[in-house]
């Protein structure tokens, strides 16, 4: 067939037809955001151009990300990018790809850290940073903040200081390598939150993830242990070690592990009564607790 017949509107509608039969959940979004980089445009653009014919090098390109996503691997690894709290991160298979829930862990982090108190510089911690997410969008948020990040991943690092200075906050973000609260020994610092969105999947369960998560994105950053909690636990133990007095420390974990979550940071004794947080679905996802 004739490369020049190859229209952006039929193309779109084949390949959404084939992205479907390879089980993709949003076969026509994923054509379109893949055509749309392909071509240097956005979604917009495509659909003021449907009945524009594609080249033989523009097609080849398009065909070159096709295969990829329909081999599985996640979209925003192919595009090398990620929308998180209004703003566009750099993505790769080093770090786990920001989801939607995760801007809880924002909302209630920002609940917690005055606006406007310029006199009162704050000090935050962020721990398994992966792509700098939750500590590039808090610094955004704050600017009279100070954030230290810290991730066992130098790639992961390496994306996160990337993302930092790509929002204009890298001076007010430290990233530290190494895993938790090991890079912070010997500095003697006190924070006044303490936020974590850490590997909490249940080593039983990886291998019945979406492919796109099991195939693709980063086991360290998924796999939590037999219950999903072993590195939740080690936060929450080594936590007000860390903590300021009167400090809090918001951790992201799944809707099930709510209960023995909490039941652990009672039998601590070193925090108040723990907060139970809920997702936008209505789901518990972020447990929160202050230091007695």
């Amino acid at each position: 067939m004739n490369p020049r017949r190859w229209t952006i509107k039929r193309l779109l509608e084949v390949t959404a037809e084939y992205l479907k039969t390879k089980g993709i959940e949003n076969p026509r979004l994923d054509a379109e955001v893949l055509l749309a980089q392909t071509l240097g445009l956005d979604r917009v653009g495509l659909y003021l151009r449907l009945d524009q014919p594609l080249t033989e090098k523009e097609l080849s390109g398009y065909r070159s990300l096709v295969r990829r996503r329909a081999a599985r691997e996640p979209l925003q690894y192919i595009t090398g990018r990620q929308e998180f709290w209004s703003l566009a991160f750099k993505v790769t298979p080093d770090v786990l790809i920001p989801r939607p829930e995760t801007e809880v862990l924002v909302e209630e982090a920002l609940r917690r850290i005055p606006a406007g108190a310029q006199g009162m510089p704050l000090r935050i911690l962020d721990l398994g940073t992966g792509c700098g997410a939750v500590a590039v969008a808090v610094a955004k948020e704050r600017e009279h903040a100070r954030v230290w990040a810290t991730d066992i991943s130098f790639g992961a690092l390496s994306v996160a200081e990337e993302n930092a200075a790509l929002h204009g906050v890298a001076g007010r973000i430290t990233f530290l390598p190494g895993n938790l609260f090991a890079p912070l020994a010997g500095l003697g610092l006190f924070f006044h939150l303490i936020v974590s969105n850490p590997p909490y999947v249940r080593s039983d369960e990886l291998a019945e993830l979406a492919p796109e998560v099991r195939d693709f994105e980063p086991p360290g950053a998924l796999d939590g242990g037999p219950d999903g909690l072993a590195i939740v636990r080690e936060i929450l133990t080594r936590a007000p070690d860390y903590l300021a007095p009167g400090g809090w420390v918001l951790v992201e974990m799944a809707p099930p592990q709510e209960q023995a979550a909490s039941a652990f940071v009672r039998g601590l004794g070193a925090y108040e009564e723990p907060v139970h947080i809920k997702d936008y679905q209505d789901r518990f996802r972020v447990l929160g607790a202050q230091k007695a």
